[in-house]
């Protein structure tokens, strides 16, 4: 944004090799005082252990290159885009991306539900497009360190230093950033997606019909007791068949009513306690209590009876024709479309979000939905680009002042302008003529409503959504501690990955059947103590000693 963004200029200060916070979206948990923030950055000769050269100032960099050229660029198309488009570069953004740096870029696309078997099938064929974008921390075996030493990617360190003086930038102010986008071993890997703000992290929450509210005259429950009397007069005043509604497939260990045990999760299946231990949410004592909860609510009809199999638009489509009046999922994609839709046919229709609630009146709650600022998504450069220089400088783009703006709002005049400092979107946007929803006006624009190389501003967070409730969904859900219990983007050994792989199918694999029979009621609770020996069995000790041992590791960058 204007006078938020820094133009591109030459840097002088050099990256962080050891950040002072412990990442997280937010975290502000200390390492030792006095760590600096601008350590120099280790270069591909000091990871080698040969004699390290001095450390190299980007240079200055004016788009469009003078130089030009053409690169290859592999990246899964996001379905906003897909739904109208075949191919990233038929977009305006695509266009403008080329245009404004200068590079031809083929955009290649995986078919959709084949990404990982045609990115598998690229690895093992060792003929890489210069460009891939992936998820390289958790859907590379190894993770990204063995991706390097696989030969299937280079470490930036030096590319960075050489060519990147905007991102080199970001870094460098960012320490808690800089430390989520390098292995243990002190490699850049990716240009990444960063949600540039805490409140871009709380993404995913609870909410309940108001109008309904307002008829049995409740305010927004605050506690699970709370929860459980609302939901019953949902049932029994306005003959709700299935009170709360949600699809268990997305947000069984991501609901308020998990977190309210301590026991919720937004990605991992490790979470930090309170004394920042590792534990595994699912054999948490607070686990037990959740799923005696959840089958109590059951029981009594207040929960979905098809739970299990429930998908997205089947819980939009019981959210929107009164069978339900209460929900989990996204603010933009799920609560705001379910307005949307309801209210062309009942004008008093209205969701709100609701607060992660507390086991007692009066407490604050401790755990709640949060994702890293750094999502694991990011643009890597192969061992089989010829002009690496040309496609670092093409991706260090996305962290220029014109990059921000093209990736966020899109093109000025057309999908937005300017109102002081605030991007405001235009009704090509609002009220696209093609009748596209705005998700889609937008993926034509920008990659802001989902992810690419550059840092992710909250003002279009604020613009895409666009009823008064939807906008007030972050600051609800937001809670202050959440991030503490929150594990970052660590990464196993390369000799500790497939055995932690291993093990965590497994634990998923029998939690998350057991997890249903406690609910279902077809298992006993008596039978709790077989559960959790059951996890033992299958090695949960030692996959919580990797991620203990990988935590350690990770605070140490």
């Amino acid at each position: 944004m204007r006078r938020r963004w820094n133009k591109p200029v030459a840097i002088l200060a050099t990256l962080a090799m050891a950040g002072s916070l412990l990442a997280g979206c937010g975290s502000s948990k200390e390492t030792t005082s006095g760590e600096s923030a601008a350590a120099p950055a280790e270069t591909t000769a000091e990871a080698g252990g040969e004699e390290a050269a001095a450390p190299v100032e980007a240079e200055e960099v004016s788009y469009p290159l003078a130089e030009g050229g053409s690169l290859t660029y592999w990246l899964q198309l996001n379905p906003n885009v897909s739904a109208n488009f075949t191919n990233l570069g038929d977009t305006e953004l695509g266009k403008s991306w080329i245009a404004n740096t200068g590079v031809d870029i083929e955009f290649q696309h995986p078919a959709s539900g084949q990404e990982s078997e045609q990115f598998n099938l690229i690895v093992a064929d060792g003929n890489f497009p210069d460009i891939m974008e992936w998820q390289w921390v958790n859907n590379y075996p190894g993770g990204p360190e063995k991706a390097i030493d696989d030969g299937v990617i280079i470490a930036l360190n030096d590319v960075i230093d050489q060519y990147c003086p905007n991102l080199k930038k970001y870094l460098a102010e960012n320490p808690d950033i800089d430390r989520m986008i390098k292995t243990d071993e002190g490699h850049y890997f990716a240009f990444p997606f960063i949600r540039g703000e805490k409140g871009l992290c709380y993404t995913v929450g609870g909410f309940i019909r108001q109008d309904w509210l307002d008829q049995v005259g409740m305010e927004v429950p605050t506690t699970v007791d709370e929860w459980h009397t609302v939901l019953t007069a949902f049932k029994d005043e306005l003959g709700a068949t299935a009170p709360l509604c949600f699809d268990w497939s997305n947000f069984g260990k991501s609901n308020p009513i998990a977190f309210a045990y301590g026991v919720g999760t937004s990605s991992s299946n490790f979470i930090l306690d309170e004394n920042g231990e590792v534990k595994f949410y699912a054999a948490q004592d607070g686990y037990k209590d959740y799923l005696m909860t959840l089958n109590q609510w059951y029981n009594e009809g207040l929960i979905d009876r098809d739970l299990a199999t429930l998908n997205g638009d089947q819980v939009t489509s019981k959210m929107t024709t009164d069978q339900a009046g209460a929900s989990v999922g996204w603010a933009a994609s799920r609560m705001q479309v379910m307005m949307t839709t309801a209210q062309a046919e009942n004008p008093d229709y209205l969701l709100v979000p609701t607060p992660t609630p507390t086991l007692n009146a009066g407490e604050t709650p401790i755990y709640g939905y949060i994702e890293n600022q750094f999502p694991d998504v990011g643009a890597a450069i192969t061992t089989s680009c010829e002009n690496v220089e040309l496609a670092a400088k093409f991706l260090d783009y996305g962290y220029t002042e014109e990059g921000h703006n093209l990736f966020n709002f899109g093109t000025e005049g057309v999908s937005y302008n300017w109102d002081g400092d605030y991007a405001v979107y235009t009704e090509e946007i609002t009220a696209n003529p093609e009748g596209w929803p705005i998700a889609q006006a937008l993926g034509k624009y920008i990659r802001a409503n989902y992810n690419g190389p550059f840092v992710q501003d909250i003002n279009y967070l604020q613009e895409y959504l666009q009823l008064p409730t939807a906008k007030e969904c972050p600051d609800v859900w937001a809670v202050e501690t959440a991030s503490d219990h929150t594990m970052p983007p660590v990464t196993p050994t390369q000799d500790e990955s497939s055995e932690l792989a291993t093990i965590q199918n497994e634990l998923k694999t029998y939690v998350d059947e057991m997890t249903l029979k406690f609910v279902f009621g077809t298992e006993s609770f008596d039978n709790w103590d077989t559960y959790i020996q059951t996890l033992n069995d299958l090695g949960l000790a030692r996959a919580i000693e990797i991620e203990e041992a990988a935590l350690e590791r990770y605070n140490a960058r």
